[in-house]
Formats: C-alpha cells, structure tokens, sequence
C-alpha cells in the first residue's frame, strides 16, 4: 500500500479499513476496549458482567476486560461473535500505525508481529519523515503512535 493513501485515509479519521483477514492479534493482547455510552448496540451485545467502568471517564464509560489468557470474551471460535456491533474501539484500531511511525508495541508479541508483515510504499518521503520525527519519546506506545499522526507535518 502507498504511505500516502493510509496516511490521507488515515487523516479522514473515518472507521478504519484493515485488511485483517483472519488476524485476530489485537483481540488476543490482553487489550482493554472502550465502549461509550453512546454505543447502545454494543452495550446491548456485551454483557454487563464484563463490562467494568471506564478508569478517569465520566459514568457510563465502560471497558471489556480480557480473559485470562488475554483474549477479549466476545471472540468465539477465532471470530468476533458481535463483529458488526463491535465497539467503535475495534472499528477504529489499525495496528498499522505502528508501523507507519516505527513505534514497536510492547507486551503484545501478536500485535507485533503483524505490525512487522505491513508495507509500505514511501511515496511522499517529507511526510513519511515528519511523521518519524514527530513520534514522542516516552508514554504508552499506542498513545506515541497516535500523537505523531496527529502532530501538524504538511
């Protein structure tokens, strides 16, 4: 894929299209999922038992916590068993940006070795390079990812 069509894509912060095929690494990396209160098909689909309210979020944010062997309970048989009510968290999730920015996911091999499969074609090398460069050097990984993207480069 050519950097600067997931980048442009990337930008227009619509649901993301992954092309996971049957990867589920991000569904078995011990991850919590946000769901929002807004999300009332979700809601509706997750019980309320695995739902645990959402650390410095208002009342009615809620995460899904993982199992014990790290995976989220809502797989089934390798599959989302609520794919197309999925929580707007998975929607938008693309491993991707690991890759783009060279931030490497820590804890979650899964993750990483997907995040190592992606390729780009570095068609605009100014903004492949500012998004290098705008990568911070500290906090959460996902989160150092995110800011880069983020930060101004055109």
């Amino acid at each position: 894929m050519k950097f600067s069509e997931w980048l442009d894509e990337f930008d227009a912060a619509g649901p993301a299209r992954v092309p996971c095929g049957a990867c589920t690494a991000c569904c078995t990396s011990s991850q919590f999922v946000h769901i929002a209160p807004d999300e009332t098909e979700t809601l509706a689909r997750v019980p309320a038992a695995l739902r645990f309210p959402a650390p410095g979020l208002p009342q009615g944010h809620v995460v899904l916590g993982y199992d014990e062997q790290g995976r989220c309970p809502m797989l089934v048989d390798g599959a989302c068993s609520i794919y197309e009510h999925r929580p707007r968290t998975c929607r938008t999730y693309d491993c991707r940006v690991f890759a783009v920015t060279g931030v490497e996911p820590e804890g979650q091999p899964s993750i990483a070795a997907r995040v190592r499969d992606w390729q780009f074609e570095i068609d605009d090398r100014a903004r492949w390079d500012a998004v290098r460069a705008a990568v911070p050097s500290t906090g959460p990984p996902l989160e150092r990812a995110l800011r880069a993207l983020s930060a101004p480069r055109r």
